[in-house]
């Protein structure tokens, strides 16, 4: 398993905490509110987030969706006779009804809500009105009858085992999922796990009767302990910290909440060579804000990123196979389709995703390349759905988006092009720097200065003397041209007098 979490300090994940929020404004039209949580932009709740029908609706506290799947929940019968029908992914049934947004809240109100995404471009937070607090081993779910266990438990016994247990533990008024870490783990083990959890509601219920809106109740975890929490299984036999302070942390974590967890907790401390020289981070990270990722067979893959969604291009490269030419356009797709897997996890890209793999004729090779794929995708901790392949060869993905790309998490928009991935040519701006000193020439300038770069000095000068000669004799002016080194190449100063 291999995933790449960034958190930074004043970029820390709001996903997971619970305000007591004021609902701002209402839309109809939407079916969505905007509620105000005390950050700089108000967050985001649609109708389908007041009313849960299915733990695949919960999404809670940023948990990936597969971890606390379940059994639909049964929804609570609504005295509401004005009810709105939404599509829901993923649900057994086309629609599901839930009573119109105005119905249920209004402008002013104070409610209590959960923070399922982050902020993500311009896009506020997304909220849910149904909380949800995760433990190690259990998520617990206040208002709620439901018993559930994560789908990756795949054995039968195992299965009934824990929701026998779930049953025999589940306070009145709450819902319980196990998850996957749960995995023969005791009764007392899960006991102990809610009794923490039950502790954290109680406080939670005191300070929703007191708080003003808008403040915050719960934060959850930093991603030293979320790691912990979540990632931290049977699979995970070391975790490698540089820090002593967080090394401490997580120790102490350990003996405290997870006493059977077998992961050894190790301190580096090599003061020649840095945690991420030693292991090569450095470099894994670079490879991942490539567009270009090259396969072992000599194809490569193309990583582009829009604003609606992101683009995956296959393509065979230096690889020209040894057979058929069906075959080795299937090789190449197989392979593609396991690397774009692994991609996803390490740039941790969510929303719609589309791939073009190479034009296949058999039937049973796309069969193949999307096979893979789905098998590949298997492990990701983020819900990911997978189309059927077009007749155009393109494959639809769609993938839980909690938080931005590490791509935009660690990189910024290219101050020179900003943003665009291209600048004008140098001969282009060197043509709009002529235009704009003709104009001030006519207009009875006296002396026109010009600060460009260096190269679009030399353009100017080697291939405009003439035109600056005449430009100076017929409108008597004089003309400069001056390299400013700190300018790019699209950036120039004409000053005039």
């Amino acid at each position: 398993m291999i995933e790449l979490f960034i958190e930074r300090v004043g970029t820390k994940s709001i996903v997971g905490n619970i305000y007591k929020g004021k609902v701002v404004k209402v839309l109809p039209g939407m079916q969505s509110a905007f509620v105000e949580i005390g950050m700089k932009k108000a967050a985001f709740i649609h109708v389908s987030d007041m009313n849960p029908k299915s733990v695949k609706e919960l999404n809670c506290i940023g948990l990936d969706s597969k971890v606390i799947e379940g059994d639909d929940v049964e929804g609570v019968e609504s005295d509401k006779t004005e009810l709105i029908e939404l599509e829901v992914e993923g649900s057994h049934n086309n629609t599901v009804k839930y009573p119109s947004i105005e119905e249920q809240i209004s402008e002013s109100e104070e409610i209590v809500v959960q923070v399922t995404k982050n902020y993500i471009g311009a896009k506020g937070a997304r909220l849910v009105k149904h909380i949800s607090i995760p433990g190690r081993f259990i998520v617990l779910m206040p208002d709620s009858n439901h018993i559930g266990v994560s789908r990756k438990i795949e054995s039968s016994v195992e299965r009934e085992r824990l929701i026998s247990i779930l049953e025999e533990i589940r306070p009145e008024g709450y819902g319980l999922i196990a998850r996957t870490v749960s995995l023969s783990v005791s009764k007392d083990q899960l006991q102990d796990d809610l009794d923490i959890l039950l502790r954290i509601i109680q406080k939670l219920n005191k300070d929703i009767e007191t708080a003003k809106a808008p403040s915050k109740l719960y934060e959850d975890h930093d991603l030293i302990f979320k790691i912990l929490r979540d990632i931290a299984s049977p699979e995970v036999s070391k975790i490698i910290i540089d820090s002593k302070e967080d090394y401490e942390k997580m120790a102490t974590y350990l003996d405290e909440y997870m006493p059977k967890c077998e992961v050894n907790i190790e301190y580096y401390e090599n003061n020649k060579v840095s945690l991420f020289d030693a292991y090569n981070i450095e470099l894994e990270i670079d490879k991942i804000l490539d567009k270009k990722v090259w396969l072992k067979s000599g194809g490569y893959i193309v990583v582009d990123y829009t604003e609606a969604l992101t683009v995956i291009d296959v393509n065979t490269g230096k690889f020209v196979g040894s057979y058929d030419f069906n075959d080795t356009i299937l090789k190449t797709n197989l392979e593609a389709a396991k690397e774009i897997a692994l991609q996803l996890k390490l740039r941790n890209i969510g929303g719609i995703i589309i791939i073009d793999f190479i034009d296949m004729e058999p039937d049973e090779d796309k069969a193949k390349v999307l096979s893979v794929l789905e098998e590949n995708l298997k492990g990701d901790r983020a819900k990911a759905l997978v189309i059927d392949i077009t007749i155009l060869g393109l494959v639809e993905i769609t993938r839980k988006r909690v938080q931005e790309p590490v791509a935009k998490i660690i990189t910024e928009p290219c101050p020179y092009c900003e943003g665009k991935g291209m600048v004008r040519s140098r001969i282009t701006v060197s043509y709009d720097i002529m235009r704009a000193i003709t104009k001030l020439a006519r207009s009875m300038k006296k002396r026109i200065v010009v600060e460009t770069h260096s190269d679009i000095a030399d353009i100017i000068l080697d291939n405009e003397k003439e035109n600056i000669d005449i430009l100076e004799s017929t409108h008597s002016v004089s003309i400069v041209i001056k390299s400013n080194p700190l300018l790019s190449y699209e950036q120039y100063k004409i000053t005039s007098s």
